[in-house]
C-alpha cells in the first residue's frame, strides 16, 4: 500500500514527530517556531530515547516502512566518530539536521519546527551509540571536537 503522504510532506512529518518526541524538559521553545534542546537536562541515552530511537528503534535495529531507518547496532561504520557526528549535524538521506543554528527561523509549515542540539549533546549522542546495541567503540568525543565539525549555516571549519 502507497502512503497517501508525498515525499515532502513525508519529510516534513519525520521533522514534527522527532519535534515532538522531545521530552518538555530537554526542550524550549522560542518564538520562531524552533525547538531548542536543554545540553544540561539530557544525556545521550536521553537524546538517543527522545529523538533517535523513533526512527532506529529502541535497540538500534532501525526500521523499514514509511523509509529506510539504518540499524545502529554492530554498524561498523560508527568506528568514524566524525561521520556519526556529521550525519547528526547535518542530517543524510532524508534524516533532518539537528545541528541547525539556534537563531534558525522555521520558514517551513505551521505546526512543524526544528530541534537544535548543542555540540554537547551531539558529543553525548554519538558516545551513547557507539558504546551501545552492541558497538564497542571506545574512543570519546567531547564537545570541543564537535564543534570543530562543519555545521549547518555556517562556513566550513579549515
Amino acid at each position: 500500500m502507497r502512503s497517501p503522504f508525498g515525499p515532502m510532506m513525508g519529510r516534513h512529518l519525520v521533522t514534527v514527530l522527532l519535534s515532538a518526541g522531545v521530552g518538555a524538559g530537554a526542550v524550549a521553545a522560542d518564538l520562531s517556531g524552533a525547538a531548542r534542546a536543554s545540553s544540561s537536562d539530557s544525556s545521550g541515552a536521553d537524546v538517543y530515547n527522545h529523538i533517535c530511537q523513533g526512527c532506529h528503534m529502541s535497540q538500534g535495529e532501525g526500521a523499514i516502512g514509511a523509509g529506510h531507518y539504518p540499524k545502529l547496532a554492530g554498524d561498523l561504520t560508527l568506528a568514524s566518530w566524525q561521520y556519526v557526528a556529521l550525519t547528526v549535524l547535518q542530517g543524510r538521506n532524508g534524516m533532518p539536521a539537528f545541528g541547525t543554528p539556534e537563531n534558525t527561523v522555521w520558514e517551513g509549515p505551521p505546526g512543524f519546527g526544528l530541534v537544535h542540539l548543542s555540540d554537547a549533546q551531539i558529543a553525548d549522542v554519538v558516545n551513547y551509540v557507539r558504546s551501545h546495541f552492541g558497538n564497542n567503540f571506545r574512543e570519546r568525543v567531547s564537545a570541543s571536537d564537535v564543534a570543530k565539525l562543519s555545521h549547518p549555516g555556517s562556513a566550513a571549519v579549515p
